[in-house]
């Protein structure tokens, strides 16, 4: 394949802003992205936001099938070409946030997740898979640095917030590689992170899986108030209630929402559900 700006300057390709684009030319690091996502010969892949197709080669040239989602339908012509010869890759126009994923599942079945997520859609994407997705086994994504620190937080950290709680119940996330911006094109202002999420089934037992989430998005609510205040801000519960369900849960009422292990988080989700606080 020729050298990637090339092949860009040839089809005349535009970086557009809004997207974030920024594509990885490097093929150390392509196929030490795909090494790092333990996919095989018989992985199904889901790429989201595949830009100029050099991850959805290196990805084809090991998986059984590539299903690559991209927004940008001037990328076209450059896929034809980097992408020639390939028979087990689909490229499709699509916004990945927009697809009904239950359908999607229901053709492909399941799959992993390898992408160099957009730095701007990354939260929203990884919320849709959690809470959404049925058949996927995991995801191994290129992120900004600074999510990919808050994606593995420990409780009790700066960077531990509801997304971290929300990815460890579903599996376990690992910084695998760090990247510098220099191996982008064109070169962003931050250094990223390969993150790989494993997911594991029935990995944190609850009663809920969305009154966990609710118990989370109220835990960070405002993270400088109490989970105190936060109950009876966010449920509409009086003081008396609130401290009786934290008392239950063997939580003190003066912690914040961020000193909770995701086991806490589930052992008060229930609580709440039991006192039918949240309703399943």
């Amino acid at each position: 394949m020729q050298d990637l700006r090339s092949v860009l300057i040839k089809h005349g390709f535009q970086f557009k802003k809004q997207f974030g684009q920024n594509f990885i030319s490097d093929t150390n690091l392509l196929s030490s992205i795909v090494v790092a996502s333990g996919i095989d010969e018989n992985t199904t892949v889901v790429e989201i936001g595949c830009g100029a197709g050099t991850l959805t080669r290196a990805l084809a040239e090991r998986a059984k099938k590539v299903y690559a989602f991209d927004v940008d339908k001037d990328l076209q012509p450059v896929l034809a070409e980097t992408l020639a010869g390939l028979e087990n890759v689909e490229v499709i126009f699509r916004d990945f946030s927009k697809v009904n994923l239950p359908e999607l599942e229901k053709e492909i079945g399941e799959y992993t997740v390898v992408a160099n997520l957009p730095y701007y859609i990354t939260t929203p994407l990884v919320t849709k898979l959690l809470e959404e997705g049925e058949k996927v086994q995991g995801l191994s994504i290129m992120v900004q640095e600074e999510v990919a620190e808050r994606f593995c937080a420990k409780e009790n950290t700066p960077q531990y917030g509801s997304i971290t709680a929300a990815i460890a119940l579903k599996g376990t996330a690992k910084i695998v590689k760090r990247v510098s911006r220099n191996l982008f094109y064109p070169r962003p202002n931050v250094d990223s992170a390969v993150v790989k999420i494993t997911f594991e089934k029935d990995r944190i037992p609850v009663r809920s899986e969305k009154a966990y989430r609710q118990t989370v998005k109220c835990a960070f609510l405002n993270r400088r108030k109490t989970l105190e205040n936060n109950l009876v801000n966010f449920f509409k519960v009086n003081r008396e209630t609130a401290k009786r369900i934290l008392q239950q849960a063997g939580v003190d009422e003066k912690a914040r929402g961020e000193t909770l292990s995701p086991l806490a988080f589930a052992r008060l989700s229930d609580i709440l559900v039991e006192a039918g606080i949240i309703k399943i």
